[in-house]
């Protein structure tokens, strides 16, 4: 399958114990193929505001969010091919744009006084333009926190629309943030745990929603970059602030979102 650059899907999250993840991975064989990228360690370099404005706006869970990030697929070098990816969500409906690039490009985009050529290259103007306006629309953009997770993807036999993730060993860290200083931070989930994602521009098959009510897996929501948030927070001192700000019971402060 080739890269795709845009997208308009549905995407369902859910965590998975390891044997709920043997017993999904294996149903999948009679329903879905590896993609490209197969198995692969991903990067995700996340763009934010010194307060970190993006983030918190998102886990206020508005109707409308969206984030900036640059991606890779395992380490990249000064020619490797990454992506600078805009990802909107409106009314659970996630929408993507993303343009093809090097990291020292991406990085110059967000430089005010730099005449960076990435824009130039981009024959997409919708795409071209409606990450620029993203860009010029937050000030002091710059890599905040890197995210980086090993990736299995499926996609159905019968629907390729239709995509199943599997992401573990999902670590953070907010120094050294680049695509190029290796793999390596702080864990997210707790040992032996899995984030399932399915995503789809319409229905569950029925086969999977058979797989996930017979083994009682449900819905969960569940941010990577604002877990990282959350735990920078708590290491700063700062989750009383959050709490006040965000949600008034501890409980909820706790909670993936």
């Amino acid at each position: 399958m080739r890269d795709q650059m845009t997208f308009k899907r549905y995407e369902l999250k859910y965590m998975l114990t390891k044997e709920q993840y043997l017993i999904i991975k294996d149903e999948l064989k009679n329903h879905m193929i590896e993609d490209k990228h197969g198995h692969s360690t991903i990067q995700s370099l996340y763009f934010d505001t010194p307060d970190f404005l993006l983030i918190r706006r998102s886990i206020d869970k508005p109707m409308y969010k969206e984030k900036l990030r640059l991606r890779s697929y395992g380490l990249a070098d000064k020619d490797t091919k990454v992506f600078l990816e805009l990802k909107k969500k409106y009314d659970s409906v996630v929408y993507k744009r993303r343009i093809s690039t090097t990291e020292d490009e991406a990085l110059n985009f967000f430089k005010q006084d730099s005449e960076n050529k990435i824009m130039d290259t981009i024959v997409d103007s919708q795409i071209k333009q409606e990450i620029k306006y993203a860009r010029d629309l937050y000030s002091s953009l710059a890599p905040r926190v890197l995210l980086s997770y090993e990736r299995d993807a499926y996609y159905g036999i019968d629907d390729s629309s239709f995509r199943v993730t599997f992401d573990s060993n999902i670590l953070w860290r907010d120094a050294d943030v680049n695509l190029h200083s290796g793999i390596y931070g702080n864990s997210i989930l707790p040992e032996g745990y899995v984030l399932m994602e399915l995503k789809t521009s319409g229905g569950l098959p029925l086969w999977m929603t058979t797989l996930l009510s017979s083994n009682q897996i449900y819905k969960t929501s569940f941010s990577k970059y604002g877990t990282a948030y959350k735990t920078i927070l708590a290491r700063d001192g700062k989750i009383r602030e959050f709490a006040y700000r965000y949600n008034s019971s501890a409980k909820g402060v706790l909670r993936y979102a």
